[in-house]
């Protein structure tokens, strides 16, 4: 339900990982194979010559100083720029909004006659969904946790409900439980927003024990 660039994370992930398993195998060969060592300590000082050999000519004139640096803290500060960039990527979909108040309707305070009813909208926040969805969740004896959190789908809020059955509860009777609190909600909030169920398995549940009913 997020944003996150699945495509592009596993690419980055993809070179990274055959960078650092490229430099892994080149230091296991040095270690391991001597003529792979011997070769490399034949063609270690030529790579000292070539390099500075290269940095004799691209010395600036009347300066002491090299223009590779430049151009190395250039590349520097653009793959910062470009890592905090896709830093913030990650995860984005995130709204702080349940039900927005875009409609007008009728608001009548408590009162004895119940008269003074005022035009007005109500706005409920993602947080009051989530909490009220999580804590009826969790009042439930065969979830070992839950969680709940509130997404942009193509413009609208969705929830987003994860659940954690406890050992021998059948995943279908936790699905139909979960439908039966999100229908309630959109009774009590009147929304109907489109709602992704998860229900897996995790470190909580594999050690926690089955409750037993006599």
């Amino acid at each position: 339900m997020n944003t996150t660039p699945r495509l592009l994370n596993r690419l980055v992930l993809g070179v990274v990982g055959l960078v650092l398993l490229a430099l892994g195998a080149a230091g296991l060969a040095l270690l391991a194979v001597p003529a792979v060592a011997a070769w490399w300590r034949t063609a270690a000082p030529r790579a000292g010559e070539a390099v500075d050999g290269l940095r004799t000519r691209t010395t600036l004139e009347g300066q002491a100083d090299t223009w590779l640096w430049i151009a190395l803290a250039a590349a520097l500060v653009f793959l910062i720029v470009m890592l905090v960039v896709w830093i913030a990527a990650q995860g984005r979909g995130r709204t702080g909004l349940f039900a927005p108040g875009g409609t007008s309707g009728a608001l009548r305070p408590r009162g004895e006659d119940g008269n003074g009813a005022a035009a007005g909208s109500v706005t409920i926040t993602a947080a009051a969904a989530e909490q009220a969805l999580k804590a009826a969740l969790l009042e439930r004896s065969d979830l070992a946790g839950a969680s709940v959190s509130t997404w942009q789908v193509r413009g609208v809020p969705g929830l987003r409900v994860r659940v954690y059955p406890r050992k021998g509860v059948p995943p279908y009777v936790v699905a139909v439980e979960v439908s039966r609190l999100v229908e309630a909600l959109d009774a009590v909030t009147g929304s109907r927003p489109p709602v992704l169920v998860s229900i897996g398995s995790g470190t909580r549940v594999r050690f926690t024990r089955p409750e037993r009913v006599d």
